[in-house]
């Protein structure tokens, strides 16, 4: 019994924790696929001739321990006080809201509200979060989030090219905005050919054909100017205005709709979302409604369900990129729900009279700090001001003001001219005042106190820049300030929603897997939440580790050299891929290499990704058993060898399919010039049995909230890092701020250096517990997994494609389209699995009519099996449809989800028995979970489109 006893082994080892079937349920799975190993199935799913050495990885340690070592790194963070702005601020997370939204996996673990009948809770919490930015800016129509600040600001760009004349070519950023702003709209812009100007907003000249223009509200350096009359001049010229805008500052100040802006963007980050070293926090964007067809990302609506009750969806989704694929407006598929969720539940609690004492204080304390400076006579400068005030300063002085707040564990801003700055926000004490005036006294006493200064303080805001309109007056933003109430309602929303934390979530091409609670804990430890991403690299050095170690982690999983952690989606993460493919060839000379060839079987973000990266996309066929048909691609790369940019493959196919004929695939591209960019969604198929380098590829992005266990959030948050050939590397992106990238760098893709840094630590984490070998073993039971329930369901079902030895990846597809003969649309299926108490798989992509289902490889052969029953059941109530045993029209799959309304109701009359409807096996006896609407009407909702509250209940 003892032979293999090791007492130096941690008994918390996380692989067994991670991958749901044991010892005993994978052999019995084994026997079910037909092979007597692990090894033999791999050996029949994976080409030989792309299998890699194993990974070359720390070795794992136990849970506790793991732990431990990261608190160390952690404490080489040094919080200190950060002034420094530029977007970025220190926020109180409400604790309530914290435990709440941000700790708990009924939040983080659902996925994006496809949905829609089993999501409402996410859905109403993101309505009040389009209604909080709707009325905080004064323009009719939010959407759902965006991924930050700067790319926000680059998507307007974007909206503002589709409305300009012909012949306006020119967009004017305003340098009074973030440095990292201008940065990021700038690399969008060369990408798109788009003519940029930078210079004062004041300075604008429209007779260089501009057709937009972006101002920042209040300015980066805190002023606050009048921007209606540049409203009037942009609008006479054709042009749009776009403003950057603090949210908080709207609390008082004039909304950018009131002075003519067409859009607003910014970021909502200092609605209780902690800075975490520049990321994750939602970003947003609000225009005017004739602009509703052009917006970015995701808008919820209000709609109705079968039964005439209030339903929200997710409105106008026949934009989404799958979609409209090259044709889209946008390449954005990850929001950031889970952060937007987190802020409007912070304007929930606090409500607008609560937002407006946070405001005040905020404004109140810079009144003073602007007083106690110019007593000191120092040039504050005389424009109004919010929060943030630029100090001018004799040369030399600047530095030593500096170094002195930093000897009180204060940071404030540099300028390039010897000027700082000062931002305050809601976690700024009387104390810090004292502080900074201390600094800045040039080593003499104080003449003066805090308290002498309140009595000489006047607080308004000068007009025209005051608020004088209401907010927030719906019966949701002024009802659940105490605590019960604030837990009560998010306890309300969370059960209908759900997640993972009810039951296997199958969606193909998504990775829905465990997020491990100890992956979790580190995301809100203080030494990762409160740096600011500007602060002085020797108060980051734990940040600085953690990102050298997932760098060369992630580059020995890829087989690649080098690693850029900046994109904070997957679908920047083809961006930026696209963008250093494009880079490499303007250094070569051949910057006309712009068409980009893409399998018909590629995600909905692949062509309109490589749309925005400047390529001309051309589509390739695929082949009766979903392969990449190669003698189409050899025809389409030969007779465009001299323009050929790039092929973007998905690997192992969308259709869920290790392609036998990769290596040529490849090689035909890079024989005639061009760069393989592989969509690293499927990566979980790979890791530690192929790689994108050994399949030929050069460049990759990973979405570390698929494959790396960083959770969906409910639709976000995301990252996409890309790794690379070393012949890529000089073009990963770089920052202007903090000097990174090297001079051929593509540019900046993300508002922050590292993109979403405090999340990494989930990738970091279950990398570091996992360790080589248990990596790879992820990756072979999901294999595993995949194929057992495609066998199980091969009777029931037809797979749709396999393998040349009758082999699935890690995902697969069933086809429903038969179905039709007999009335039934896959659409069906997947709102009778709810009945179930499942989500549904993805549906109807990459093929109209089907399925497409991934397990993963944290699912119990109890959990599969369950799905699979489910199912199968509803086969039989297809089949019963077919025999005439139900009513072809009326019967529980067209008539599916059923709500607790309609079962409990008086009248039932339905040629179906109400437990059959909602009790069609024997373990939603045992736990219920019940849809919270009947399916939605979503011709209805895009028809008569609102986006905002008052509550659900008033409609």
């Amino acid at each position: 019994m003892t032979d293999h006893f090791d007492p130096l082994a941690p008994c918390d080892t996380f692989p067994e924790r991670h991958l749901g079937p044991n010892a005993r349920e994978i052999e019995q799975m084994l026997g079910v696929v037909g092979v007597d190993s692990l090894d033999e199935l791999i050996a029949q799913t994976l080409p030989a001739g792309i299998r890699r050495a194993p990974l070359r990885l720390p070795q794992p340690k136990g849970e506790n321990e793991l732990l431990d070592d990261l608190r160390t790194l952690a404490q080489k963070n040094q919080i200190y006080r950060s002034f420094i702005g530029m977007g970025y601020y220190g926020t109180i997370t409400p604790a309530v809201i914290q435990r709440d939204i941000l700790e708990n996996p009924a939040w983080y673990t659902a996925y994006t509200p496809y949905q829609a009948e089993i999501a409402q809770g996410r859905l109403e919490a993101l309505l009040n979060f389009q209604t909080l930015i709707a009325d905080l800016t004064g323009l009719p129509l939010a959407n759902a989030s965006l991924l930050d600040e700067g790319t926000a600001a680059a998507e307007a760009m974007h909206m503002c090219a589709a409305f300009a004349r012909p012949g306006h070519n020119g967009f004017w950023i305003a340098s009074e905005c973030h440095p990292q702003t201008i940065a990021v709209v700038k690399t969008r812009a060369a990408a798109q050919g788009i003519d940029v100007f930078v210079g004062p907003s004041d300075a604008a000249d429209f007779a260089r054909g501009l057709f937009g223009i972006l101002v920042q509200y209040p300015a980066t350096d805190g002023r606050i100017r009048d921007h209606a009359p540049l409203a009037r001049r942009a609008h006479e010229a054709g042009a749009m205005l776009v403003v950057a805008s603090d949210p908080l500052a709207l609390v008082l100040l004039r909304p950018p709709g009131q002075f003519g802006a067409d859009i607003a963007v910014g970021s909502s980050q200092r609605f209780g979302v902690p800075v975490g070293f520049g990321g994750p926090h939602a970003a947003f964007l609000a225009t005017r409604d004739e602009c509703k067809r052009q917006i970015p990302g995701r808008i919820i609506g209000v709609s109705k369900d079968v039964e005439g009750r209030a339903a929200l969806r997710m409105a106008l989704q026949t934009r989404e990129q799958h979609i409209r694929r090259e044709k889209a407006t946008s390449n954005i598929c990850t929001a950031q729900v889970l952060l937007a969720v987190m802020a409007s539940m912070y304007a929930v609690y606090h409500g607008p009279e609560g937002l407006r004492r946070i405001a005040r204080r905020i404004h109140g304390l810079t009144t003073l700090l602007a007083l106690g400076l110019r007593r000191l006579g120092l040039n504050v400068g005389d424009e109004p001001y919010f929060d943030t005030l630029r100090v001018q300063l004799a040369p030399g002085r600047g530095a030593k003001a500096l170094a002195a707040a930093r000897e009180k564990r204060i940071n404030l801003r540099s300028y390039d001219d010897g000027s700082v700055g000062i931002s305050f926000d809601e976690t700024t004490l009387p104390r810090h005042l004292g502080r900074i005036f201390d600094a800045f006294a040039d080593g003499r006493l104080v003449p003066f106190t805090v308290d002498d200064l309140k009595r000489e303080a006047r607080y308004e805001i000068p007009p025209p820049h005051a608020r004088s309109s209401p907010f927030l007056e719906q019966e949701v933003f002024n009802t659940h300030h105490t605590e019960h109430e604030i837990v009560r309602y998010m306890q309300r929303l969370q059960e209908k929603d759900l997640s993972l934390a009810t039951s296997m979530i199958p969606l193909g091409s998504c990775s829905m897997k465990l997020n491990g609670s100890s992956e979790m804990l580190p995301v809100t430890w203080p030494e990762f939440g409160r740096i600011h991403p500007f602060a002085p690299p020797s108060q980051a050095e734990g940040y600085a580790e953690l990102f050298r170690n997932l760098e060369d982690w992630l580059a020995e999983i890829t087989g690649f050299q080098a690693v850029s952690l900046q994109p904070n989606s997957g679908a920047q993460g083809e961006y930026a891929g696209l963008l250093t493919i494009r880079a490499y060839h303007r250094s070569r000379g051949e910057a006309h290499r712009n068409v980009c060839l893409i399998p018909v079987s590629a995600h909905g973000t692949n062509p309109a990704s490589a749309v925005m990266a400047g390529f001309e996309v051309v589509a390739v066929a695929c082949d009766v058993h979903g392969n990449i048909d190669v003698a189409d691609l050899r025809r389409k790369a030969e007779a465009r060898a001299a323009t050929l940019g790039a092929l973007m493959v998905t690997y192992p196919s969308t259709h869920g399919v290790f392609e036998e004929a990769i290596h040529e695939i490849c090689e035909i591209v890079h024989a005639g010039g061009g760069q393989v960019y592989m969509d690293g969604a499927n990566m979980n198929a790979q890791v530690g049995l192929t790689s994108p380098m050994a399949i030929g590829a050069d460049v990759c992005h990973l979405n570390l909230h698929k494959t790396f266990c960083i959770p969906h959030g409910g639709g976000g948050p995301g990252m996409g890092p890309i790794a690379v050939a070393r012949h890529l590397a000089p073009f990963l992106p770089g920052h202007p701020v903090i000097g990174m990238g090297s001079p051929q760098s593509l540019g900046t893709i993300s508002a922050a250096p590292y993109g979403s840094p405090s999340i990494l630590v989930i990738p970091w984490v279950y990398i570091a517990l996992m360790g080589g070998a248990g990596l790879t073993d992820a990756t072979r039971v999901a294999i595993l997994n995949a194929n057992y329930m495609a066998k199980r369901l091969e009777p029931h079902y037809p797979i749709l494609y396999s393998g040349s030895k009758g082999r699935v990846a890690h995902e697969f597809i069933v086809d429903c389209r038969p179905f039709k003969q007999v009335g039934i649309e896959v659409e069906d299926i997947a709102k009778r699995l709810m009945d179930y108490g499942f989500h549904a798989p993805t549906m109807s992509f990459p093929v109209p009519g089907t399925l497409m289902i991934e397990p993963t490889e944290s699912e119990s052969k109890a959990e599969l099996d369950r799905c699979c029953d489910a199912l199968i059941a509803i086969r039989e109530e297809i089949r019963a449809v077919a025999a005439g045993r139900l009513d072809r029209h009326d019967n529980p799959l067209k008539r599916a989800p059923h709500t607790m309304h309609a079962v409990a109701a008086s009248e039932w009359g339905r040629p179906y028995t109400r437990e059959q409807a909602a009790f069609p096996a024997p373990w939603v006896r045992a736990h219920k979970f019940w849809p919270a609407a009947a399916r939605i009407d979503n011709v209805y909702g895009d028809r008569n489109l609102v986006c905002v509250c008052p509550a659900v209940e008033s409609y």
